[in-house]
């Protein structure tokens, strides 16, 4: 007996001991068979970002069957559900809405056969490629097992349904259309993401800058067009586009400090109709990405620079320089405050274990969770990372030096049970301590 409560001791020294509030892992697991009918029935029925109606719709139908008071049509398909509980802190749990236009190949018996028409006109297939079904499932989850046991926490949680993540203007509209003022201003606002290079029933996190500003930029270069067998008779826009592009690459490498992040990435080129015309206009579609808003602005004016020299030196007049453009699609950099990370950690490693709690370096992808925290309120936010790959892949493909299927990938396919899991506790482990600071 003695050898057994030792034992029992030691465990407890090597997990962490487990938050009295936490909610029992025993309720979590006894939900997950309605909430992978949930998962299941948002993974086949995807919708591109500002058309989330019917998922929009579902989730609100889950948070009222849970009990929460739900706002719908927050800036389009917005959702917005509060759960008040007495004096206490008041938390925002956000979740992405949308899926991405990709085939999905992943070979699964429920795989996405969605086909619609994007905004082009062009026939697109639609896949969750980066995890909000995940994301939606665990978040409904949460809810269903934060409204359970509210003997466990007091205070007032705000569940978010946010549109567009994945074209930068989801948090952007809901915040202007009076998110902070319709609704209780949160103390703290958290989120995961899925983590196509982790294993599932582990997290990871990153305290301080977590992603990128990524910004999206169009330049048309201008010239004067002509026949391709008298190219002095013109000045060809694809030459000065190219010349445009090398030096471009150069701000990176000489005009910003190699210990400051940032990324130009031309991603798109087109210009001209003909193999002997020299056209008059190409076009260039550029990605910059930076963690400080002195470098964003930095590169913007350096792009502008460059081309503007290179007009110059290409002899044409300033009507004709090139027009450089940004885009609305804007993502601010996430910051992921100390404080409220040691915070969450604390709870997540009590939760899983501290083996299961992961410390990564920030990465240069994007993500609008951020602007929640970029508001006139300054509300401490925080975004984790939640494993998903089945860790029998996870431990062939690194021991054969393979790269795992990544986020936007067609054949991303998370190990459904473990994360949701996961995602659950995780979620309701940081809420249910935070709610009793």
């Amino acid at each position: 007996m003695k050898k057994l409560i030792y034992l029992s001791f030691c465990m407890l020294l090597s997990y962490g001991i487990r938050g009295q509030n936490h909610i029992p892992v025993s309720d979590i697991e006894a939900d997950y068979p309605e909430l992978e009918k949930l998962y299941l029935h948002i993974h086949q029925h995807p919708e591109l970002s500002f058309h989330e109606e019917k998922t929009a719709a579902r989730l609100a139908k889950e948070l009222r069957s849970a009990g929460l008071d739900v706002t719908e049509h927050v800036e389009g398909t917005g959702i917005v559900g509060v759960l008040k509980n007495g004096p206490g802190p008041v938390v925002l749990v956000r979740t992405d809405l949308d899926a991405l236009p990709i085939v999905e190949q992943t070979g699964a018996d429920y795989a996405s056969k969605i086909q619609v028409k994007d905004e082009k006109g062009n026939e697109v297939g639609v896949m969750h490629a980066c995890g909000h079904d995940v994301h939606m499932t665990v978040w409904t989850g949460t809810a269903r097992a934060m409204a359970k046991h509210k003997d466990r926490w007091k205070g007032t949680l705000v569940f978010i349904g946010q549109p567009a993540e994945e074209r930068g203007g989801g948090a952007k509209n809901m915040l202007k259309d009076g998110l902070y003022k319709r609704f209780p201003v949160p103390d703290y606002g958290i989120a995961l993401h899925v983590n196509s290079n982790l294993e599932a029933g582990k997290v990871s996190y990153i305290p301080e800058y977590a992603m990128a500003n990524v910004e999206s930029m169009d330049i048309d270069v201008f010239g004067r067009g002509g026949h391709g067998a008298y190219p002095h008779t013109t000045i060809d826009p694809v030459v000065l586009a190219a010349k445009i592009i090398l030096n471009i690459q150069t701000i990176i490498s000489r005009e910003i400090s190699p210990l400051e992040p940032a990324v130009i990435t031309v991603g798109s080129i087109h210009g001209g109709t003909k193999h002997n015309i020299i056209s008059d206009r190409v076009h260039l579609q550029l990605t910059l990405r930076s963690y400080t808003e002195e470098t964003r602005q930095g590169i913007v004016q350096k792009i502008k620079r460059i081309c503007k020299g290179e007009a110059i030196a290409a002899g044409l007049p300033e009507d004709r320089w090139p027009k450089v453009t940004l885009a609305d699609e804007f993502t601010p950099a996430l910051y992921n405050d100390p404080k409220l990370v040691k915070t969450v950690v604390a709870s997540l490693q009590s939760e899983l274990g501290k083996e299961n709690v992961i410390l990564e370096k920030p990465v240069m992808g994007g993500e609008d969770f951020a602007r929640y925290g970029k508001t006139k309120e300054h509300v401490p936010i925080f975004m984790f990372g939640l494993g998903v790959v089945p860790t029998q892949k996870y431990k062939e493909y690194k021991a054969a030096g393979k790269t795992l299927p990544s986020l936007h990938s067609a054949l991303f396919l998370p190990d459904r049970r473990p994360s949701i899991i996961t995602g659950i506790r995780s979620m309701t482990s940081a809420l249910t301590d935070l709610m009793n600071k």
